[in-house]
């Protein structure tokens, strides 16, 4: 009978989670050491839709300049924007910030509102010039499972611990 409840209980507990959270893993480049204007740029991502509306769709932009030994000026300013590859969609826009206010990597987070694939535009101004490059990257769930393909995967480890229990339950009685 202890062993029927815990199970129920296990059971409800899984269904009545909210949310699962899963490992979204690391940042991941999608533009590597592209030339543009003075600029040579990389961008890295980490690219999460939510359905809360927080802004998951990570950027981290680097700059360095093409020449050697020079730097990127203070003034730099980087804007990064995404919106749906497929049909229109609104178009959505932020101001990358300074990392540890260091110019040459910047990092901005947009609101990724469904899975699939977004253009992503950077566009770069400074006192060295302006820049624009384009790319696209896919966007995804951070790899959570349904409720149900959780209690799918849970159903075989409670159904063996029932029957370990249910066993170690006959075994006292004796």
């Amino acid at each position: 009978m202890i062993p029927m409840r815990a199970g129920a209980i296990a059971i409800a507990l899984v269904a009545a989670a909210v949310t699962a959270h899963a490992h979204d893993g690391p940042p991941f480049p999608i533009l590597s050491d592209h030339a543009a204007g003075p600029y040579v740029i990389s961008i890295w991502t980490d690219p999460d839709t939510t359905d809360d509306g927080s802004p998951g769709g990570q950027f981290w932009v680097r700059l360095h300049v093409a020449g050697k030994g020079a730097v990127i000026p203070d003034g730099t300013r980087v804007m990064v924007g995404i919106r749906p590859a497929g049909p229109p969609g609104e178009e959505r826009t932020t101001a990358a910030a300074p990392v540890r206010g260091d110019a040459t990597n910047q990092f901005a987070a947009l609101t990724m509102d469904h899975e699939g694939r977004f253009a992503v535009r950077v566009a770069i101004d400074g006192p060295l010039g302006a820049a624009v490059v384009d790319t696209a990257v896919d966007a995804t769930y951070n790899v959570r499972p349904s409720r149900s393909m959780l209690a799918l995967y849970l159903a075989p480890f409670l159904l063996v611990g029932l029957l370990w229990g249910r066993l170690l339950w006959r075994r006292r009685r004796i």
